[in-house]
């Protein structure tokens, strides 16, 4: 498949097929919910066999009913946009060449996590600070990869702070680990990058605040503090700090 023809998969924020056609792009986004399924499910879990996939988006019928319902998506789909799935035996995949928005976050994550690979190969995409995988599905398969990329994002973005503040890019490392901060609120790791951030920088009243206003968070909401982790921190800072300038954290 020509590459510069190649159809895209949206999956992040919601459904779309962006298809390229004589140089302009139609994002076809009314497909019928089976051909949607059918298109997710493969842009997700790669090359599955049939009866994997008939018994993933149909489980509450018969086999020979949800092989029917398979049959008739997969016909929508070819009809729609020919060639965009392959047939290979008894199993199913997007042709090759098709772009998969969660593939492309996927590299890039794995890739920003991978501490021999250049920061600048880590300069997060659009789908990295998007909302959730499919919102509105709630099939088992669906929640299942909503929750690995969910935790996938958070780490990378952590990683990538991390990687950014280590160069010198602290402007950017806090936006990496705001970001994930925005994403989870009450997660201290998310917390520990923005401190970081700050610290690589010689903010220490910046870490300092920045600690005291997630211990208040964490109070509020858990009724708990900050692990021991997050708080030696603060608290190896202030200790190798020319002037104690600021409060104890655990003041």
């Amino acid at each position: 498949m020509d590459a510069a023809l190649a159809p895209r998969v949206a999956l992040l924020d919601g459904f779309a097929l962006e298809v390229r056609r004589a140089g302009s792009v139609t994002v076809l986004d009314d497909l019928p919910r089976g051909a949607q399924r059918l298109i997710a499910h493969l842009g997700l879990c790669g090359r599955p066999g049939r009866g994997a996939i008939a018994g993933h988006l149909w489980p509450d019928v018969p086999e020979d009913h949800a092989q029917g319902s398979l049959r008739s998506a997969l016909w929508r789909v070819q009809k729609v946009v020919p060639g965009l799935v392959e047939v290979s035996g008894g199993a199913l995949g997007l042709a090759a060449g098709v772009r998969v928005d969660v593939r492309e976050f996927t590299d890039w994550a794995h890739q920003v996590m991978d501490p021999l690979v250049c920061v600048d190969a880590g300069s997060p995409p659009d789908v990295a600070l998007r909302g959730e995988l499919l919102p509105g599905w709630y099939e088992d398969w669906v929640l299942l990869e909503r929750e690995r990329l969910r935790q996938l994002r958070m780490h990378a973005l952590e990683a990538l702070a991390d990687k950014l503040a280590a160069v010198g890019r602290f402007g950017e490392a806090l936006q990496a680990a705001y970001a994930a901060v925005r994403t989870e609120p009450l997660r201290e790791s998310a917390h520990r990058a923005v401190i970081r951030a700050h610290l690589a920088e010689g903010n220490l009243a910046e870490a300092v605040r920045a600690y005291t206003a997630f211990q208040d968070l964490l109070c509020t909401e858990l009724g708990v503090g900050p692990t021991a982790l997050m708080t030696e921190l603060i608290v190896r800072a202030r200790s190798s700090a020319p002037l104690a300038a600021v409060r104890s954290p655990t003041g």
